[in-house]
């Protein structure tokens, strides 16, 4: 992505999964805000985006975090919501194995509780450890956990698979963890 979009980026994720009021948007009941209305409001907000910068952030998302809808000009976050949204996430069979990628100093804690969804509608994880690890090192020097997701899944805890490839549950006990 290129820099001059960072900031809109975060602005997006701001918006379409935490806090659409920050400029006075409204999500509907799946996450869906109307294109005109978003770039509007961000404008009057102080972050214009246009509509080809819009298409251009949603495209190259590394993290593909954004689904447009062009045909019913509309936007939403794919996962990662703290506000109360249903993206209608299906699901799915887990792999054996996912991965949890935290800060060291949250380890203790994890281990003791197991993962919690804290604040989001879900606990995130990730195919590999690199992904994980890049998770981690947001929170601080990362360490990565191993999630035995197909045990779990064949316990009864259910598991939905994201537009973007992130995996998502509601919490994964601490029987399930081991560090990597």
């Amino acid at each position: 992505m290129r820099k001059e979009l960072i900031r809109k980026s975060k602005l997006l994720s701001l918006v379409l999964r935490h806090d659409p009021a920050a400029i006075g948007l409204e999500l509907d009941a799946n996450g869906w805000a109307k294109v005109d209305d978003l770039i509007a409001k961000a404008a009057c907000a102080g972050t214009p985006i246009s509509p080809a910068e819009l298409e251009e952030i949603v495209t190259t998302n590394e993290k593909k975090r954004f689904d447009l809808d062009a045909v019913n000009g509309r936007i939403r976050a794919n996962q990662g919501h703290s506000v109360d949204v249903d993206v209608e996430i299906p699901e799915a069979v887990p792999p054996e194995n996912l991965f949890h990628g935290t800060a060291v100093q949250n380890i203790g804690s994890i281990l003791e509780k197991g993962l919690l969804k804290q604040d989001r509608q879900h606990v995130h994880l990730s195919v590999d450890a690199e992904t994980a690890r890049a998770v981690g090192s947001r929170h601080g020097k990362p360490t990565v956990l191993i999630v035995r997701s197909g045990e779990m899944h064949r316990e009864g805890h259910r598991f939905h698979l994201s537009k973007n490839g992130v995996w998502l549950t509601d919490f994964v006990p601490p029987q399930f963890l081991s560090l990597l």
